[in-house]
């Protein structure tokens, strides 16, 4: 990856619908070249998807949490990933290091509706313990773009 596919990749994130011709404008070549870096950067994995940004409070959903979840110990580990994987609050969980087994990533109308969501988790039988955390803003959002130096 070169520095002309990090600028294509920085112009995408910022508005995936430009045409291959602003976005050859932009970064100096023939929409044709910009359309074959856009394939290749696809191809590799480096680009995974292009979607659409929606804002969560007109779409009903104003409330962002963050839930640390440690798993019980003999919690079924593939059913808890299942189980967060099919849950349409839920927009990211991580396996992460530390004190925690998960860190999982949800939107709700309000709060109180997390603790069904909880209740669940632990009627699964997979938690052993939690700590929800309430997002009041999101003062940065973005997309991860390495610069020339990684």
């Amino acid at each position: 990856m070169d520095d002309i596919d990090r600028k294509i990749i920085k112009i995408l994130s910022e508005d995936a619908r430009r045409s291959l011709s602003d976005i050859g404008n932009a970064v100096g070549l023939a929409p044709s070249s910009v359309n074959e870096r856009i394939k290749r950067l696809g191809a590799s994995g480096t680009l995974r998807r292009f979607t659409v940004e929606t804002d969560p409070a007109t779409m009903g959903l104003p409330v962002l949490a963050f839930i640390w979840v440690a798993l019980r110990e003999n919690a079924d580990e593939d059913l808890f990933r299942s189980f967060v994987a099919e849950s349409p609050h839920v927009l990211e969980c991580h396996h992460v290091t530390g004190a925690w087994s998960y860190l999982i990533k949800i939107r709700f109308a309000q709060p109180a509706d997390i603790e069904p969501f909880l209740a669940a988790l632990k009627a699964h039988r997979f938690l052993g313990r939690s700590e929800t955390i309430l997002a009041l803003s999101s003062p940065v959002l973005g997309v991860f773009v390495a610069d020339g130096d990684a």
